[in-house]
Formats: structure tokens, sequence, C-alpha cells
């Protein structure tokens, strides 16, 4: 028999679980005194309602013929005051407000849906629903007064939080239309009270001194962002802030300052290298405080840097969206003088901060902006896409510069201005490896393989090896140095997508006025060129010229670039250019004195490439004919022409020695000298001397008779009709910039000969024979005095 348990000491678990009946009969009491109150609240607000429609319903439905209307409420008529009613017939209302009156009747929140039904629209409402909840939300009448315009100023930061602040709008209220209920009642609103307007001067004065305001405080946020950068992030987002002002008498000048300001401070505190986004891994690591201090400092630089330039970005987009709105001229004034200070932040910052983040996103700003329509930002643009190239050493930014360029081109459909593709001659770009395509350009490798090492090296000579190059690797990053290779992979990538773009233009736009910027370049670049693309182009090229749609220089850059590519690479391939020979010949007397001056430099160049560096394939009767035109065209020129076409038939002389035939006026050959022909082979030019040389040492110019002696001496190189060194060693084009005569005087200046004496005039010194010619003469004459007064007197009269 089991024992029995003691109930005092093992109390059973139910017992434990009961609720005292105390607290049961509590619970039981709230419970019916809420559900007497909720239910006592619901009869009450349902009376109300009914009380309500039974005053609607009282009230004998009247027809719309017979619907009366009250007149507009005199505000100073008290409101207790019963107007009479007018009665107005349905004809006279207009149909449109009549349907506006039944809608309204309808929407009405205190109308039951039904005139007939005595249950209130309230009474389908869904359980839960509070009734005093739904009609705050939707309120039964429509506002008295309409919403006021705010405007949102800076908020304000404290302990607490950020406060918004705002103002309101001050505006003049003069009418309203209210409608309470289904009859239209106009109540005429009065005036607000009026805001004080300021003089011109108080505005002035007051704009002076916001203005003043805000530069004192940018230059103290400036001055303790550069006094301590690391600390400073705080302060430097409150500046970037302030490019946001919304003070319309100072905002576009202190919007123009803080952009300025910004770029200063960046250009100063940004690193000398580019900071580069953390790894998960890094982040969770612990590192010490200086570290984390410097990590934060640059993570907040970098966010700020962005953000500063979006700003610079959505500048420049406001401006072009107002440009669209010709009739806000004051508006559209204001955004251009931001965007071009936006323009010129951004062209600073892409010249200054090349080797920082988001480099490759300025450059996509700045470069489409060269085809700009506002001549000064398409200026600017200009100016720092060239400077950029000169600066860049390595080849990246004018890698990514071309390749806008490129596309900015192709997107346009070549409907650009000719200075786009102009810039490209700016490149330094001098050799390429044109044995490879792009795809197949790659460093070598000069680390020893896996294999060579394992073959070659023991184990402790390997890690000896590994640690070297491991070392030698940190040390080529130290000092950013790239290889020979990569700069020629960078380069070759640069020249091919330049080459693409010319290529399109020549196949698709040939009567495009970018022609003449892609035949420059192409001059420029063609030793650089594919040597699969050599007879292609010199077939486009012939067509060009014979088309004659060319003008004098673009056919100049035709011959230019057919002989650069045959001096360059095309000394391997057996091609005779006849046609540009003689194309040259035909149209050198196209150079003149006058606006075709310049084209002499592309003139020289052309006679170098096709005469100078071809002398091997350039025939004794073609070299003869070029000399002697040239002697003639040389008498037609400007003194500077003049003189690098001289040194050019010096250079011929001196490489073909048998043309100082034309040197001898007693040779004579068989036939007859045609200066007529177009045709070089075939004119008999040995059969001619170069008077013109005679001509030309009684030139104005000193230099040029200095010239013209030393060729009829026969250009020797030693002696006393040899040039001197700073003659001899300058080379044609050189010669020809040096005495340039474009500042309109005489270069070198001519010296005075006469010296001026302290009265007005001049005098002037006769020489020997002329003063006894003189002398010979007057005493052929009687000696009696003549009166020489009285003589011009007796004439005239």
């Amino acid at each position: 028999m089991k024992p029995r348990r003691n109930r005092k000491q093992a109390p059973s678990f139910r017992k434990l679980l009961k609720t005292s009946k105390i607290k049961l009969d509590n619970k039981l009491r709230n419970k019916q005194f809420k559900q007497e109150s909720s239910a006592k609240k619901r009869r009450k607000e349902q009376k109300k309602l009914r009380e309500a429609v039974r005053d609607v319903g009282s009230k004998a439905p009247v027809p719309l013929e017979r619907v009366k209307r009250k007149p507009p409420v005199d505000p100073t008529v008290n409101e207790d005051h019963e107007l009479e009613e007018e009665s107005m017939p349905l004809d006279m209302i207009d149909e449109d407000d009549l349907q506006l009156m039944r809608e309204m009747a309808q929407r009405a929140s205190f109308v039951t849906r039904d005139l007939s039904s005595s249950e209130p629209v309230h009474a389908t409402k869904r359980k839960g629903d509070s009734v005093i909840e739904k009609y705050e939300k939707m309120p039964r009448r429509m506002k008295m007064e309409p919403e006021k315009e705010v405007i949102h100023l800076l908020p304000i930061k404290d302990k607490s939080g950020i406060i918004p602040q705002s103002m309101e709008k001050p505006v003049y209220i003069l009418y309203m239309l209210i409608l309470l209920t289904m009859d239209l009642h106009v109540f005429p609103v009065l005036p607000a009270e009026p805001v004080r307007v300021l003089s011109t001067e108080e505005l002035i004065e007051h704009r002076r001194a916001t203005l003043d305001q805000k530069k004192v405080h940018i230059a103290s946020l400036a001055s303790a962002i550069l006094a301590d950068p690391e600390n400073s992030i705080k302060k430097l987002k409150e500046l970037r802030v302030m490019v946001m002002e919304q003070d319309s008498t100072v905002a576009v000048t202190i919007r123009k300052l803080v952009l300025i300001s910004l770029m200063e401070i960046f250009k100063d505190i940004v690193p000398s290298y580019k900071i580069r986004p953390l790894t998960e891994e890094e982040k969770a690591a612990r590192v010490k405080k200086d570290t984390q201090k410097l990590r934060e400092f640059e993570e907040g630089l970098v966010s700020q840097y962005k953000f500063y330039l979006e700003n610079l970005e959505q500048t420049i987009k406001d401006w072009k969206q107002m440009k669209t709105k010709r009739n806000e001229v004051v508006s559209l004034k204001a955004y251009r003088g931001l965007a071009e200070v936006a323009v010129m932040c951004l062209c600073e910052l892409m010249l200054s901060l090349s080797h920082f983040n988001f480099h490759n996103n300025i450059i996509v700003l700045t470069v489409p902006l060269i085809d700009d329509k506002c001549k000064k930002i398409a200026d600017m643009c200009t100016e720092a896409v060239k400077k950029l190239f000169r600066q860049d050493k390595l080849g990246h930014s004018s890698l990514a510069a071309v390749k806008i360029i490129s596309g900015l081109v192709k997107s346009r459909n070549y409907c650009v201005r000719p200075e786009v593709l102009n810039i490209l001659l700016y490149l330094r770009i001098k050799e390429v490896d044109v044995k490879r395509d792009v795809e197949d350009i790659a460093p070598k490798q000069k680390m020893m393989t896996y294999k060579d090492k394992r073959k070659n090296l023991s184990r402790m000579q390997r890690k000896w090896k590994k640690t070297e190059e491991k070392l030698e690797r940190e040390l080529l990053e130290a000092e950013a140095s790239e290889s020979k290779e990569k700069k020629l992979k960078l380069h070759t990538e640069t020249l091919n997508i330049v080459f693409l773009t010319y290529f399109r233009i020549l196949k698709r736009a040939q009567k495009s006025v970018l022609l003449p910027a892609v035949l420059e370049g192409l001059a420029k670049f063609a030793h650089l060129i594919n040597l699969e693309f050599f007879d292609d182009l010199l077939v486009v090229l012939n067509k060009l010229i014979e088309s004659g749609d060319l003008t004098y220089r673009e056919s100049l850059h035709c011959v230019q670039t057919a002989f650069n590519i045959l001096s360059g690479q095309g000394d391997v391939l057996n091609i005779d250019p006849l046609n540009f020979y003689t194309h040259l010949y035909k149209t050198l007397f196209g150079l003149s004195a006058g606006s075709a001056n310049d084209d002499t430099v592309i003139a020289l160049q052309c006679l170098e490439l096709m005469l100078t560096k071809r002398r091997k394939q350039v025939s004794p009767q073609r070299a003869l004919a070029f000399i002697k035109r040239l002697s003639v065209l040389a008498l037609h020129v400007l003194p500077n022409s003049c003189i690098g076409i001289l040194s050019t038939n010096r250079g011929l002389l001196q490489t073909f020695p048998k043309t100082d035939i034309l040197l001898d006026n007693e040779s004579q050959g068989s036939g007859l000298y045609l200066p007529e022909l177009d045709e070089p082979e075939y004119c008999n030019a040995q059969n001619t001397a170069l008077w013109e040389l005679n001509m030309l040492q009684r030139h104005y110019h000193p230099v040029v008779r200095v010239f013209a002696a030393h060729l009829c001496a026969g250009a020797p190189s030693e002696g006393s009709s040899a040039l001197a060194a700073s003659l001899s060693r300058r080379s044609a084009v050189e010669l020809f910039s040096d005495y340039s005569m474009n500042e309109m005087n005489f270069n070198p200046p001519v010296p005075e000969t006469f010296p001026r004496t302290k009265s007005k005039g001049r005098a002037y010194v006769l020489s020997e024979d002329l003063h006894e010619m003189i002398e010979a003469q007057l005493r052929e004459v009687p000696s009696a005095d003549l009166d020489f007064a009285s003589q011009v007197k007796a004439s005239s009269s």
C-alpha cells in the first residue's frame, strides 16, 4: 500500500494556476462597463445623425425649377440677419454649375445615401473603425483659406536632432470662392496684412550685409579645413551644403564662391595617390587608432569629393535645361554664369587631380563640352584637353579622352566643330607597336617561370628569388614607373581609335567640315599606320585630289599624308606616287604673299618628304624641274617664304650635284624649256638657268640677298661664299618661322643709315658723284641772281 501524501506539503498543480475570484469579478465588471460606454457612445452619435436626417427629411422636396439661391453675404451685416431669398429659374443656371451642385450634394458627408431611408451613412461602417479619426482625415467641408506657400530654409542642428526651418511666402489674397452646402455662397475675403516693401537702398544694403556675412563664414570654414583636414570633414560638408544657397539676393554669388573655394581646398588636401575602397576583410580587421582615423578621413574625403562633382554636374545640367526657356533672360544669365564657373572648376580638377579618384568621370563631363555652342565654355574645355594631352606621360587620360571624342563624333553623325578633331593633333604619340594588334600586345615576362626555377634553382635560391621579385614589384609601384610595353599598348590602342575615327569620316562624310582636320591628322600620324591600310588610303587620297572639291590647303595635306606614309614604313613598298608629284608641281604657284602664306609651311614639309628623303626614287629631271619652279616662286612671296624656298633649293643642289647645270648660262641641251607644262619629267628644265637668283641678290631683305649670293656660288659648304652657322644649321621650316612678318614689321629691323638731327626734318648726305654732277651743272648756269619767288608770282599771274 502506497503512503499517503500530505496535502500541505504537496499542493495540487491546478490549485497553483487557479485565478482568484476577486480578479475575475473585476475583469467582468470592466468588460461590461466598456461595452456599456461604447454602446452609449454609439447611440449618442446615431441620435445626432437621425436628428440631422429628420431635419432634412421634414422639409418638403422642392423641384429643381423652383431652386432658390441666396445672394452673397455682406460681411458688414450681422450673421443672424435673415436675407431675403429670390427665386431663380433653372434656365438661368449654367449646366456645369448645376452638375457641380448635384455631385456635391451626393458627396456631402452628413446626407444619407437615400432620403427615403432612415439608415445613416455610418451605419455600414466596419467593426473597429473610429468615426472621429475617419472624419478628421476626411473633413466635412472645404477649407476656408487656401494653402499657403512655404519656403524651406536650411535646417538647424542641435543636441535633440535636426530642426527643419521654413517661412511663409508673402502673398496678397484678394478673393476666394467658398462652398458650404448645396447652395453656392460667395464671400469676399479681406486682403491679408500687406508686407512692407523695402526701398532700393535698403535692399542693396541688406544684400551687402548678407553677402559679407556669408563671405566671412566661407573664409572661416576654408581656413579651418586647410589647418586640420583630417578633423574637418564635417566642416567640409557644411561648406559643400552652402552650394545650395536659397537666399535669392545672394544665391548666385555665394554659389560661385563656394564652388571655387571647394576646388582650391580639394587641390590642397587631396593626397598624391588614389584611394581605393576597403574590402570586407580589411573593414573587419582590427587596426591602430591612427590607421582607423586615416581611413575615416579618406572615406569622408572621397564621399565629399563625389558629392561636389555631382553638384558641378547638376549645375551644368540646370543651365542646359534653362537654355530652352527664352523668356527668362535674367534667370538664364545667372545659370550661365554658374555653369561657366562649374566648367572652370572641372577643367582645373581634370588637370590638377589626374591621379585621384573619379578622374574619368571628370573627362566624361568635360570633353563633350568642346562642341558646346557657348564659345567661352567650349574654349575653356578645348584648352584644358590640350593641356591634358601635353602633360599625360603614360597615356591613361589620353586614351579615355580619345574614346569620348570618337563616340561624340559618331553619335552626332559627324556634325561637330572641327576643333573637336584638331585637339587630337596634340597627342604625345611618337612610337607604337604597329606589327601587332591591341589584343595581341602583352608585356614581356621578365620573371622566371615556376618550371625554370624548379629546374635551375635550388630550394633556398627559389626562396631568395621570390623575395627579390616581390621587392622589385614594390619598388616599381613606389616609383610609379610604367614599363615600355604597357606604354606602347596604351599608345597603340589610342592611335587605333584615332585612325578609326579618321577612316569613318573619309568613308562616310567626305564633304564634311571635318575633312581638313582629318587630312591634317593623317599627315601627322601617317607614319604610324599599319601597312595593311596603305594601298586603300593612297587610293582614297588620290581620288580626293582628282575630285577637285578640296581647297588648296586640303590638297597639300593629302600630298603630305601620302608621302608621310611612303617615307616611313612605306619604303618597303614598290609604289611610284607620280600623281602626287605632278599635283604639287602644278599647284606650287598657289602660294602667294596673301592669305595663302601660311600654307608655305605645309609645302616646304611636302618638298622635304618628296625630294630629300626619297632622293633615291627621284630622277634628275624631276629635281631640276622643282628647283627651277621654286626659284620662280621665290620672286612672288613674302621674305620669310622666300628664305624657306631658297633654303630648300640649297638642300636640293647639295643632294643632287648634277643640278648645278642650272647655274651655267652657256650650257645648251636638246629641246626647249616649257614652263607651262604640268609634267616635271618632260618640261626640259635642263635647258634653262636660274636667272631669278640675279634679281634676288638685289632684294630689300638682307637674308634673302645672302641666300641668293650663296646659291649663285654653287651652295658651297666652306669658303667665303658659305653660309653662317646660324643659317646653314636651320631647316627651311625653322627659317620660315624665324623671319616671320606677322607682327607687320621688318624682320630683322632695317638699320637707320641717316642719323637724326635736332630739327624736325632729316638731313640726307649726298654721294660724291652726285655732288660733283650738281656742281658742274651749277657752273654752267649764268651767275645772275635768280629771284624764284618773283618768277613763281609772275607765272601765276
